[in-house]
């Protein structure tokens, strides 16, 4: 068991380099940053451990007082959901443009919320007095901490202030941070991935907007099904590397397929009125790329009539039959409809993932395999005889195969489907590699 963290939201105006802040704090990227508006959308959450202390930072979009987008609005709204949610909240100040109409009204909205605020003059890259800082006072939060989030300087300062304000922890309060299993939910953008974290998660962590593109990075959070508690990741829409032509997407991409390489299951997101397009095929090409177990959503199933739902499910059979032994659920992340058979299907699919088949059974299944359906001759030389199999690791199952000659590809699929006809292993990739050991010939 592990304390419950307290939470720090860092919140100002958008281009004020709280991203940056963020950044500086957990010591690595974790954070998308451009020198632009609305790079960053969703609510993130990081673990910082500063002075042997444990917290969580909350980075947010940019705070606008009267947003005239739909996507602005959400953003606000995310960010004061964070606060609401926070004990400890970071104003950042562009201390380079000094305080705006839009930071008189953010500061008001803090000093109603009653948290304690730590006011954070950023980009202060040289020695600062106190009157450079003078309109900062009039923002009734108290003394202005000068850092440049960008060079580190005074970063250790600030982290210093937040340790006296944050609220003690309660060692024996907390949730079991075990290994849990992490599950990316992956899929082309606009397909309802947010929309499906945020009914997992029972709130809304991720901005949902039917323009492609609107989560940017990913966002995790830990989520409890029929006693199993699981991580789950909301990333941002995967495109064609091809079609890819704007920075911050590229990162989004960058983030999104890290996230992927982080995951042991994979939850592949289909727009069922649509069908599986060449788009959605070429995520499951990512997907089984990284070797992780998989699961296929038809998501908006409930806005189909019958033919279309068998449309609908052909597509799956014909466009990702390279996925024929994952699970495939029709659900619908708005409605909620199948949604708690997930909980079942992944413990399913985590258990065939992690499955491990001793050596004797193994090397038992793949002789009879070969009784059953010999390998073909190559160029007229002696049969291919496989003499044993062994599993060198599992997360996903791999054999390797003990053999005198190369095996063809075509038999290395029939071999996997024997190993799933006889062992299962619905949900995960299997990989065989073939060990060749040929006898020496005399002379």
């Amino acid at each position: 068991m592990t304390a419950v963290l307290p939470r720090v939201a860092i919140v100002g105006r958008p281009n004020v380099g709280k991203s940056t802040l963020l950044n500086r704090f957990v010591g690595k990227r974790v954070a998308i940053v451009q020198e632009r508006p609305g790079v960053t959308r969703d609510r993130g959450e990081h673990e910082v451990d500063w002075c042997g202390r444990r917290f969580l930072v909350i980075d947010t979009g940019g705070w606008q007082a009267r947003p005239d987008d739909p996507i602005d609005t959400a953003i606000r709204e995310q960010a004061e959901r964070a606060i609401k949610g926070a004990d400890v909240a970071l104003f950042v100040i562009d201390a380079q443009v000094g305080v705006t109409g839009e930071d008189d009204e953010a500061a008001r909205l803090l000093l109603r919320a009653g948290i304690p605020t730590l006011l954070v003059a950023n980009k202060v890259d040289g020695p600062v007095g106190h009157a450079d800082l003078s309109d900062l006072y009039g923002l009734g939060l108290g003394d202005p901490i000068p850092v440049s989030a960008l060079h580190g300087r005074y970063s250790g300062d600030l982290l210093d202030k937040v340790l006296e304000v944050l609220p003690e922890v309660d060692d024996a309060v907390g949730v079991d941070a075990g290994a849990e299993a992490s599950i990316a939910i992956v899929g082309r953008p606009n397909v309802g991935k947010s929309t499906l974290f945020n009914r997992l998660a029972g709130d809304e962590r991720s901005i949902v907007h039917d323009m492609p593109g609107t989560t940017r990075d990913t966002v995790d959070t830990l989520v409890e099904l029929d006693g199993t508690t699981y991580r789950f990741v909301d990333t941002a829409g995967l495109r064609r590397r091809s079609r890819v032509d704007d920075e911050t997407e590229y990162y989004s991409r960058v983030r999104a397929l890290r996230a992927l390489e982080r995951a042991d299951v994979a939850l592949l997101v289909v727009d069922a009125t649509e069908g599986v397009t060449f788009a959605d095929q070429k995520v499951a090409e990512e997907v089984l790329a990284a070797g992780k177990a998989v699961v296929v959503l038809l998501n908006k199933w409930d806005l189909l009539d019958a033919d279309a739902k068998a449309a609908a499910a052909d597509t799956v059979t014909d466009e990702l039959r390279f996925l024929d032994w994952a699970p495939v659920l029709r659900i619908s992340a708005l409605t909620g409809a199948n949604v708690k058979r997930l909980a079942a299907t992944l413990s399913q699919v985590l258990d065939e993932f992690r499955r491990r088949v001793p050596t004797h059974v193994l090397t038992k299944v793949v002789e009879e395999a070969q009784q059953r359906h010999p390998p073909p001759l190559i160029k007229g030389k002696r049969p291919t005889r496989i003499r044993y199999a062994t599993q060198p690791r599992a997360e996903p199952p791999m054999f390797v195969m003990f053999a005198n000659r190369r095996l063809q590809t075509d038999y290395l699929r029939y071999l996997e489907h024997r190993l799933r006809a006889q062992f299962g292993f619905a949900g995960t990739p299997v990989r065989i590699r073939v060990k060749v050991n040929e006898p020496k010939t005399k002379g």
